[in-house]
């Protein structure tokens, strides 16, 4: 059957894939392909716009290999994308002027900081939904104009272009005919009136943002536009773009409010639908757009872990103690717990609920009996113990009980993290059977702008679970080991030097 299968793109902060689904939300074929971390000093971080390409088209062109397709078997294509990464490029030639700065990135903390010292986090707060923090993408803006030469005026004549990740695709798919994001990445960048869905002047004026350079704000389900011919043979049809977290929400089928999912990914990112209005957070949690189409708009809170599949890249790229996350795997199974050993792996600062951006990573309880197996599991628990901390305080904003937590993410395989999580959370944690619901949620939001599905109901007939994980730990033992986090995390905290009054 012709034009009878979904082409997603899941560009991520480690790595490009790309999934083809059918129409049941099976996984006909996917590839992916890693790229470089660029580290140019202490809490930069860095992505070559290039390579962020490159890789995104050879995964979407080996993905249809692998299926055996053409263009024309695709209905339409949908992009999912690492969220607040920042970019800037010369709409002429369409090259970048510097590297993508990374979500991850802390060079703007002492900005940030001087922002909060003049009195403006209450405007931002209120207008965005969003906390004062180098995590999102308006002072990486305002730093890349400020840095690369000539780029402000360059700016305000409108010979530059910025986007998130979404963007850059975007054009670049396109050839350079389409300069636009979705509401969803949109609402990332501190520059986004959340509550009229549009680029607000107030804040752009802090910011020093030219509305010259700012993307058009679309829907997340809507026909875009189509692929420029060259890329895959024949043009296909771009219908859905979303931040990845926000896709994944989707992807889980948290339709309803108060159904909650987490990616264990790079970092950990925690949503809860809490329905067709936003709600402030009184724990610095985010308010932020679900997704937006045609029919509905619907918002939820969000927790952001920086560290949390990343600290076992690190132990095997940073330290060696592991070759491969199952290596990994094995050797944090083969102990019942951390033997005292707690890891707080705050390399980038800590998300929330703590929003510390001079916070550093530290290992507390090493004794002589410390081996590094306990390393290894005293890593993969601190990811639960982050989402944990997220959880406690998202029930308490949304006024919503949570009866389940649905995972997804490349952690998620990970049996012994998913059952410590449930041991911590006392809730049942889900895993689907389609894992990959970043590109299921962009192939959602894609097939539905174009009729593939008629409607969620449709849309939610696939999800099918793989298994579920109880709690099955002691109310007490829970209690014990939630507190002696806590210890840890407060020698992480508040580490790094403060950055100076200027604004970088």
């Amino acid at each position: 059957m012709p034009a009878s299968f979904i082409l997603a793109l899941d560009q991520g902060t480690t790595s490009s894939r790309a999934i083809v689904f059918d129409h049941d939300g099976a996984i006909r074929a996917a590839a992916q392909q890693e790229f470089q971390q660029v580290f140019p000093q202490s809490g930069w971080v860095e992505h070559d716009p290039r390579e962020i390409w490159s890789s995104q088209l050879a995964v979407a062109r080996e993905a249809l290999a692998r299926a055996g397709l053409q263009a024309r078997d695709l209905a339409a294509l949908g992009l999912a994308n690492q969220r607040e990464t920042t970019l800037l490029w010369d709409r002429g030639t369409g090259q970048p002027l510097y590297n993508a700065i990374v979500w991850q990135d802390r060079r703007t903390s002492g900005f940030c900081d001087a922002l909060k010292r003049a009195g403006h986090e209450a405007l931002i707060q209120g207008k965005t939904g969003l906390v004062i923090d180098a995590y999102f993408s308006g002072s990486k803006l305002r730093w890349l104009l400020d840095h690369v030469p000539g780029a402000r005026d360059r700016a305000r004549r409108g010979e530059l272009a910025f986007g998130t990740v979404d963007s850059w695709l975007l054009w670049k798919l396109t050839a350079g005919a389409l300069h636009a994001t979705d509401a969803t990445n949109a609402s990332r960048t501190l520059l986004l009136d959340l509550a009229t869905g549009e680029w607000d002047e107030e804040l752009l004026r802090l910011f020093e943002a030219p509305r010259e350079v700012l993307p058009e704000v679309r829907s997340s389900s809507e026909v875009y536009g189509e692929t420029a011919r060259g890329l895959f043979g024949a043009p296909v049809t771009i219908a859905g773009v979303a931040g990845d977290q926000q896709a994944a929400l989707l992807g889980q089928h948290c339709f309803h409010a108060g159904l909650a999912k987490n990616t264990y990914g790079t970092g950990c990112f925690m949503l809860m639908n809490i329905g067709r209005q936003p709600k402030p957070s009184r724990h610095r949690l985010l308010s932020t757009l679900a997704w937006k189409t045609r029919e509905r708009t619907d918002y939820a809170l969000e927790g952001s872990v920086f560290v949390g599949g990343a600290v076992v890249q690190w132990l095997r790229d940073g330290l060696g103690l592991v070759r491969s996350a199952a290596e990994f795997e094995q050797l944090a199974a083969s102990v019942p717990d951390g033997g005292g050993v707690y890891l707080v792996p705050a390399f980038a600062g800590l998300g929330a609920p703590h929003w510390d951006p001079y916070a550093r990573g530290a290992i507390t309880g090493i004794t002589r009996g410390t081996t590094a197996a306990h390393i290894a599991r005293a890593a993969l628990e601190s990811i639960a113990f982050q989402v944990a901390d997220v959880l406690e305080v998202m029930t308490e904003d949304s006024g919503l009980g949570l009866s389940e937590l649905r995972v997804d993410g490349g952690a998620s395989v990970n049996d012994a993290l998913l059952q410590f999580q449930a041991d911590l959370l006392g809730v049942p944690v889900v895993r689907p059977g389609v894992v990959e619901t970043t590109a299921l949620g962009a192939a959602y939001l894609a097939g539905l702008a174009v009729g593939f599905w008629k409607d969620l109901a449709e849309a939610r007939s696939t999800w099918k679970v793989e298994r579920t994980f109880y709690p099955s730990r002691g109310a007490d033992e829970v209690a014990h080991r939630r507190n002696r986090w806590a210890e840890a995390l407060k020698r992480a905290r508040d580490w790094e030097e403060h950055g100076e009054d200027g604004p970088y």
